[in-house]
């Protein structure tokens, strides 16, 4: 796959005592995801188009989330 130690990048949010973390890693290709526990377990390789896909979807759901007005 070719992905470097040091093109693994923890999330800003991360702290020492929080162990729960994802990695990312990339190219210009595919993203890659990994758990910050177990760098050498495995990892999930999605494309670049999926990855936007992905990120799009996310960004409506929460923006319809703010928009419509919860039941009650």
């Amino acid at each position: 796959m070719g992905l470097s130690k040091e093109e693994w990048r923890k999330a800003s949010r991360s702290t020492v005592q929080n162990d729960n973390c994802v990695e990312v890693a990339g190219t210009p290709k595919i993203v890659a995801f990994r758990d910050s526990k177990d760098p050498d377990g495995p990892k999930l390789i999605i494309s670049i188009s999926d990855f936007q896909h992905f990120t799009n979807v996310l960004k409506r759901l929460y923006f319809d989330m703010l928009i419509t007005p919860a039941e009650s």
